[in-house]
C-alpha cells in the first residue's frame, strides 16, 4: 500500500496510469462514488506490489452500537481482534440493564469472523450521560457490586461475550481508589471464566492532573488492576470545543509517553478516533456545536463545495475550510496519512494495539492499511 496525494489536474485514471495500479482498486479503496470527483490535498491508499513480508501482529478493537448497519459490521470484522458491544447499564441496586436493541447478531457475527465479543459496560444514567452516582453505588457499596459481578458473569456467559470492558468516565476523585478494586474485582470474577477484562482510561499527561475526567482515573493502579487499558486518545477537538485535530499527534504522543511510566507497554491501546467534526465560524463558547461526520463523508463535502485540503503537520491531520450559504466552515477529520501516524506511534512504542471508536461508519482504506501494516490478533 502506498500513499498518494491529489494534485491540482488529477483523476482518478491519470493517476492509475502514472502509478500503473488499477482505477478500480482506486475507486474501491477510497470509497469514491461516480464521477469520481478528487480534491486537491486528498490523500489515496494505492494497491502497489506485494505486502511487507515482517509484521507486528497487534490486537484492534472496534467500538460499536446495536444499531449498527449488518453491512458496515461485516465488512469490518474481519480486521478487529475485539468487537465491543456499546454498552449495558447498571440500577443503583447492581442490576445488569442490556442495550435496547437486541445484540445477538453482533455477538454471532464477531465469533463467525473469529472476533472476540467484549461486553461493554457504562454508568449511564436516566439522561443518557456519564453518572456519578451509578459510579460511587458500585464501587463503594459491597452488596450493590457483588450483585453487579454476578449478573455481568452471567450475562458473559449466557450471550457467548469473550471478555469485559469498563468504560466509567468523570469518576469523583474520591472514587479513584474504590474504582480501581472494583475493576480488580470485576478482572478477578471474569477471568476464573477464562476471559479478560479492560478499562478505558481519559487522556492523562500527569499523576494529578485536573478535572473531572482525569482525577477519578489512576494509571497505575488502573494499569495493575485490568488486562489491558484503552487510552482514549481522542476529543481534543470535540462538539463544544473550537476547532482542532480531534487526536493531535504530539498530543497523543504526551498521553502515550505519561502512560508508559505507569502502565506496561504490553497492556496499552491507542485508541484511535473514526470521526471528524464540521464547525461552522466563527466559533462562540457555549453557543458553537460542531456536527459530527465520517472521514469519507469529510472529502465528500470538501469536493461538493471545491475546497482544498491541508495537513497540519504538527497535528499530522487534515483539515479544509469551505463556504456555505454564506456561512464559513472549518472541518478537521481523519486520512490514511493521520492513521500511518498513528500506526507508526503503535509500532515506536511496542504497545499491544489499538482501539476505534467507533466503527459505526465504514472507512475502507484505515482498514486495508492496518491490515498492510500488521497481523491481526485473533483471540479466538
Amino acid at each position: 500500500m502506498e500513499i498518494y496525494v491529489v494534485k491540482a489536474g488529477d483523476t482518478v485514471y491519470k493517476i492509475a496510469a502514472e502509478q500503473g495500479v488499477s482505477p478500480d482498486t482506486i475507486i474501491y479503496n477510497n470509497q469514491l462514488e461516480d464521477p469520481y470527483p478528487l480534491v486537491i490535498g486528498q490523500a489515496l491508499l494505492l494497491t502497489k506490489g506485494e505486502s511487507p513480508q515482517v509484521k507486528k501482529a497487534v490486537e484492534t478493537g472496534g467500538y460499536a452500537y446495536t444499531y449498527i448497519n449488518p453491512d458496515v459490521l461485516g465488512q469490518t470484522l474481519p480486521y478487529l481482534s475485539k468487537l465491543f458491544v456499546f454498552s449495558y447499564g447498571f440500577t443503583p441496586e447492581g442490576d445488569l440493564i442490556p442495550p435496547q436493541n437486541n445484540d445477538a447478531f453482533m455477538i454471532d457475527m464477531a465469533i463467525a469472523n473469529q472476533t472476540a465479543p467484549i461486553l461493554t459496560v457504562t454508568p449511564f444514567g436516566p439522561d443518557g450521560r456519564f453518572n456519578n452516582y451509578l459510579i460511587s453505588r458500585v464501587t463503594n457499596d459491597q452488596e450493590v457490586q457483588q450483585r453487579f459481578i454476578s449478573q455481568l458473569v452471567e450475562e458473559v456467559q449466557q450471550k457467548g461475550f469473550q471478555g469485559v470492558d469498563i468504560d466509567f468516565e468523570y469518576i469523583l476523585a474520591e472514587d479513584r481508589v474504590p474504582f480501581a478494586q472494583f475493576v480488580a474485582n470485576v478482572r478477578e470474577a471474569v477471568n476464573a471464566i477464562g476471559y479478560p477484562v479492560s478499562v478505558a482510561l481519559a487522556p492523562k499527561t500527569s499523576d494529578n492532573q485536573k478535572g473531572t475526567l482525569y482525577e477519578g482515573k489512576d494509571y497505575q493502579l488502573l494499569g495493575e488492576a485490568a488486562d489491558e487499558v484503552l487510552l482514549m486518545t481522542y476529543e481534543w477537538g470535540y462538539t463544544y470545543g473550537p476547532p482542532m485535530a480531534v487526536a493531535p499527534l504530539n498530543m497523543v504522543r504526551q498521553v502515550v509517553e505519561y502512560a508508559l511510566t505507569r502502565i506496561p507497554a504490553e497492556k496499552i491501546n491507542l485508541g484511535i478516533p473514526n470521526y471528524g467534526y464540521d464547525w461552522t465560524l466563527p466559533f462562540v463558547q457555549g453557543e458553537s456545536r460542531a456536527r459530527t461526520i465520517g472521514n469519507v463523508q469529510a472529502v465528500q463535502i470538501a469536493a461538493d463545495n471545491y475546497a482544498e485540503i491541508q495537513f497540519d503537520e504538527t497535528a499530522q491531520s487534515p483539515y479544509f475550510r469551505y463556504v456555505k450559504d454564506g456561512k464559513e466552515h472549518e472541518v478537521w477529520f481523519e486520512d490514511v496519512r493521520s492513521m500511518q501516524a498513528k500506526f507508526n506511534l503503535v509500532e515506536e512504542y511496542n504497545l499491544r494495539g489499538m482501539g476505534y471508536w467507533q466503527i459505526m461508519r465504514l472507512f475502507r482504506a484505515n482498514w486495508l492499511l492496518l491490515a498492510d501494516r500488521f497481523w491481526i490478533q485473533h483471540n479466538i
